[in-house]
């Protein structure tokens, strides 16, 4: 059975050494010491790594039934589920007014990787509650959020997102969900929704579904969507709670992964409903849960990819096949192990470079969510919103692809569920289809991002990176970094300069190349992020470390990943150069 241990060495060197955290002016940053963060993480890792990790395998293969309307969930979960409550996770960087203990989203977020390595169905459960709590934080009235949040933040109920029906996924527009008004400002929901993880399950006295619905008379398409709070038992005054609302679950669906969450058809059957936010404006609300979503689903690809990652690490060092071709290095033993031969090598150090490449870049994100919200930032919250698609649709893809080469590392014995590798490989897989589907996350990027507030924000991420590489260009021992960041940067502005040419003339020229820009750019990002990984090593060294093994190890992966991964650049641009007429050439009958 797989086993996981929390990468705590690996955060604190990003928080402290990279980000910098305790030496900002963000609000809270302050208190963020090393022994501070240390003592969190340390307690995180333990409790996933003894308690949430083991229920990983029994969630995969017992599944949830739905018996008699009930769902129930994989045998240990719902104790497990109790002790995170108990220990305040769940409420980890919710603000204190509703239980939570208002820890920075860059806290949040790591200790969010340890719980999705550990078990990323498991985690569902509360990651969908902390996103339907945000949304009631930021649209709600004070009653909404005096009457759900307490209760949500403490995941004593927990909460859903219910966009998709059978006919409409990413066309919300199309949906059939209605909300018909009632007289004491209610509204009376009625249809049919699908894909709903945990959308129903044993381990919480109440959910509170956000359901995105139709007002009659409002506008066409998805200019008439608006979002309502369903409670699955009505909540009377004193809090306590009432009468069954009118929505159950129809049925539980088959999946090729995350099988320990519940993934449900909801039925809504004249449910009382209450609006959040303003008629005919939910795709607005619904965004607050979504944008918080795509980048807690970046973070699920990447934390797939580390689970599989340290299995196969120790497989490969374990297992013995074949002679080291320079001269045996197990000579009292049959054959060498594994690490040895170079195709294994390469296989783990793809892995490893894109893994904390891609826990840099998701903490860097989350810093920025922090510098937004605490500070009130604007130049930070247009780089994020930037970012987003680029956290979500690169990490995922990279992730699932990252999973299938720890599973190559077994052979023959990743292919059989005897050593549980499969598993990674089918849980990371939703995360490049849920939360819009990694294509659509690459249109948003080059159809809206780009543009966004004149081209400012990804302007400012060019200067970010000229500003990295002139103030390191002199630094000799920097140079394996800078120059190849420098030449990915320029492929990037390249790209961009290609959309403005041709873009205008003929859209698909630009769409045809969106995807291609989605992984240009995420190259470049985890090539920022290891120049600045490897420059704080170097400081490091020389500054007398005691740890100097961590920090060459550092600088020897960068090195890979500057090197192996971000040549990938050239790839990307040369794809987008060519243009869509080679994509939209044949006619649609000729497929």
């Amino acid at each position: 059975m797989p086993t996981y241990t929390a990468p705590t060495k690996d955060m604190q060197f990003l928080l402290h050494d990279v980000l910098k955290v305790s030496e900002s002016d963000t609000p809270g940053y302050a208190d963020l010491d090393r022994d501070f963060t240390n003592a969190i993480f340390e307690e995180a890792g333990r409790l996933n790594s003894e308690v949430v990790a083991p229920l990983n395998v029994v969630g995969d293969q017992e599944g949830c039934r739905l018996e008699n309307g009930v769902v129930y969930t994989p045998k240990g979960f719902k104790e497990a589920f109790e002790q995170v409550k108990e220990g305040g996770w769940t409420g980890l960087d919710m603000p204190e007014d509703y239980g939570g203990q208002n820890m920075p989203a860059v806290v949040g977020t790591a200790v969010g990787e340890m719980f999705s390595a550990a078990n990323q169905a498991f985690t569902m459960y509360q990651g969908l509650t902390h996103g339907a709590a945000s949304a009631i934080l930021a649209h709600g009235t004070n009653e909404q959020k005096t009457t759900y949040l307490p209760n949500m933040v403490s995941c004593a109920w927990t909460g859903t997102m219910n966009l998709t029906e059978p006919h409409c996924g990413t066309d919300l527009g199309l949906m059939r969900t209605k909300a018909e008004p009632q007289d004491d400002g209610s509204f009376k929901i009625s249809g049919q929704k699908i894909f709903i993880s945990a959308g129903e399950h044993d381990m919480a006295d109440n959910i509170v579904h956000l359901v995105l619905a139709k007002i009659p008379g409002g506008p066409d398409g998805i200019k008439g969507v608006s979002l309502f709070i369903v409670p699955k038992f009505m909540v009377n005054e004193d809090g306590s709670l009432g009468a069954r609302n009118g929505v159950s679950v129809g049925n539980i669906e088959k999946k090729m992964g995350i099988h320990g969450n519940s993934t449900c058809v909801m039925n809504y059957d004249e449910a009382t409903g209450y609006l959040l936010g303003d008629e005919h404006k939910g795709m607005r609300a619904m965004f607050t849960m979504m944008n918080e979503a795509r980048l807690g689903v970046g973070m699920q690809g990447l934390s797939q990819a580390e689970g599989a990652y340290q299995n196969a690490v120790a497989y490969a060092k374990d297992r013995l096949q074949g002679r080291d071709v320079t001269g045996a290095k197990n000579p009292e033993g049959p054959a060498d192990p594994l690490i040895v031969h170079p195709d294994i090598r390469r296989a783990l150090m793809d892995q490893k470079s894109f893994i904390e490449g891609g826990r840099a870049f998701l903490l860097w994100g989350a810093q920025l969510i922090d510098q937004s919200h605490r500070s009130n930032d604007k130049d930070a919250d247009g780089l994020v919103s930037l970012l987003t698609p680029v956290i979500k649709g690169f990490l995922t893809d990279q992730g699932y692809d990252m999973t299938v080469q720890a599973q190559q590392v077994y052979g023959g014995h990743g292919y059989i569920e005897e050593h549980g590798m499969s598993q990674f490989t089918r849980d990371a897989r939703i995360t490049m289809i849920y939360e819009g589907a990694n294509g659509v996350q690459a249109l948003d990027l080059v159809g809206r991002k780009l543009a966004q507030d004149g081209g400012k924000h990804v302007m400012a991420f060019f200067d970010l990176v000229k500003g990295f590489c002139k103030e390191h260009g002199e630094d000799e021992a920097m140079a394996d970094f800078i120059a190849p960041l420098k030449t990915a940067s320029k492929h990037l502005q390249a790209a961009g300069m290609y959309f403005m040419q041709n873009g205008m003339k003929n859209p698909n020229h630009a769409l045809a190349g969106s995807y291609d820009f989605m992984h240009l750019f995420g190259h470049v990002c985890l090539g920022l992020m290891w120049g600045r990984m490897a420059h704080a090593s170097l400081d490091a060294i020389a500054s007398g470390t005691s740890d100097v093994a961590f920090h060459e190890t550092k600088l020897a992966t960068a090195r890979y990943y500057m090197a192996r991964r971000l040549p990938a650049t050239a790839m990307h641009l040369a794809r987008i150069e060519s243009g869509a007429d080679t994509v939209m050439a044949l006619d649609a009958e000729a497929f």
